[in-house]
């Protein structure tokens, strides 16, 4: 996602860094999740509990807040996947901060397009996720998603959960046969999709 020259600043909701600062990019190929949106996605991944010990991906990653959000609240690994160059410094920098804070190296970035990520992560058959965040740029076209979930589909544990966030005017994504639509929740300009592997 092409960042603004402009770095605004977030911060991380809750969990072992509350509180901590983070920097964030924005531009007009970018949507940042607001606390309120954060924290409502946060509280139902609490509920279903799908926050500890988990192992999360977070794509189109921006800044990183959701995985970072993710580590801090006990998150057992988390992927953070950003193709532009200078979102995924920021990613870095952000990765490095909440790892220094957590004593440990559970945060790390990979500066790659999602789909050569994901085609080579399954060319190597090793990865599997728990909680995948998909927060892709305005620009991206329902074909595109559609591709990237499919890509998707197969590196998923059996209970994981799938989250995709996009503009409230936007259709909902067409699932591949391995997903299927769990629940949807709207919060002002913001949708939220929660999808989980498909039982057959």
């Amino acid at each position: 996602m092409p960042p603004h020259s402009g770095a605004a600043v977030s911060r991380i909701v809750a969990g072992i860094a509350g509180g901590t600062v983070l920097v964030s990019v924005a531009g007009d190929g970018t949507r940042p999740t607001t606390d309120r949106v954060k924290e409502a996605l946060f509280s139902r991944l609490e509920s279903m509990n799908m926050l500890d010990d988990v192992r999360v991906l977070d794509l189109y990653a921006g800044s990183g807040s959701l995985g970072v959000e993710s580590a801090s609240r006990g998150a057992k690994s988390v992927q953070l996947v950003e193709s532009d160059e200078k979102a995924a410094a920021v990613c870095q920098r952000n990765a490095e901060l909440i790892n220094k804070v957590l004593g440990s190296k559970k945060v790390t970035v990979q500066r790659s397009r999602v789909e050569t990520f994901l085609m080579r992560v399954a060319e190597a058959g090793v990865e599997e996720w728990d909680l995948v965040f998909m927060d892709p740029p305005y620009p991206l076209g329902e074909a595109e998603l559609s591709a990237v979930l499919d890509l998707l589909g197969p590196r998923l544990s059996s209970y994981a959960i799938v989250v995709v966030e996009r503009s409230a005017r936007t259709p909902e994504p067409s699932w591949p046969a391995s997903l299927e639509l769990l629940a949807e929740r709207k919060y002002g300009e913001t949708r939220l999709w929660f999808a989980e592997p498909s039982a057959v």
